[in-house]
C-alpha cells in the first residue's frame, strides 16, 4: 500500500511541475507626479530573454496587440493615448509573411492622467498582451492594475 501511495504522489508531483504556467512577462505599475493635477501612469513590462510582446499598434494576422483599459474615475481623465519610449523591433513572421512589431527585454508604457482637482485617488484597469518566443505563443493574458495617485 505504501508503494502505491508513493507512486501516486510521485506522479502527481511530476505532473504538477510540468503543468506550471509560463509567465515570461512581469508587470509593475507606478505613477509619476508631474504637478498637483497631472500624472504619468507607468506600466513596465520586464520580458524574459527569448520572449517578446506585440506593440500597441500591432495589426498582424497572428498575435494580439498590447492594450490598456483604464476604468472610469470621476476624478480623473486620460490625456492622449498610451505611448512608449521603447523602440519596437520588426521582423517578417515566417508563418504569415507579414511584418510584425514587438518589444523584447524591458518596455515602459506611459498614459497621462489629469485630475479634476488635487485629490488622492487611484486608477484601475487592465493590460492585455500576448507573449511569444520563437517556438510558441501563449494565450492572451489580462492583468489587473491599481495605481495610487497621491
Amino acid at each position: 500500500m505504501k508503494k502505491i501511495t508513493l507512486l501516486v504522489l510521485t506522479c502527481t508531483l511530476g505532473l504538477a511541475s510540468m503543468a506550471q504556467l509560463k509567465n515570461p512577462v512581469k508587470w509593475t505599475y507606478a505613477a509619476k507626479k508631474i504637478n498637483a493635477t497631472n500624472y504619468e501612469l507607468r506600466f513596465t513590462a520586464q520580458i524574459d530573454r527569448t520572449w517578446h510582446i506585440y506593440t500597441i499598434d500591432h495589426k498582424g494576422d497572428i498575435g494580439v496587440a498590447t492594450s490598456f483599459t483604464i476604468n472610469t474615475n470621476p476624478l480623473a481623465t486620460t490625456v492622449g493615448n498610451v505611448s512608449t519610449t521603447a523602440k519596437a523591433l520588426a521582423m517578417k513572421d515566417p508563418s504569415t509573411g507579414t511584418n510584425v512589431k514587438f518589444y523584447e527585454g524591458q518596455v515602459v508604457f506611459i498614459q497621462k492622467i489629469k485630475l479634476k482637482a488635487p485629490v488622492k485617488t487611484n486608477i484601475t484597469g487592465t493590460v492585455e498582451f500576448m507573449a511569444c518566443d520563437d517556438k510558441q505563443c501563449l494565450a492572451p493574458t489580462t492583468k489587473a492594475f491599481n495605481i495610487d495617485l497621491q
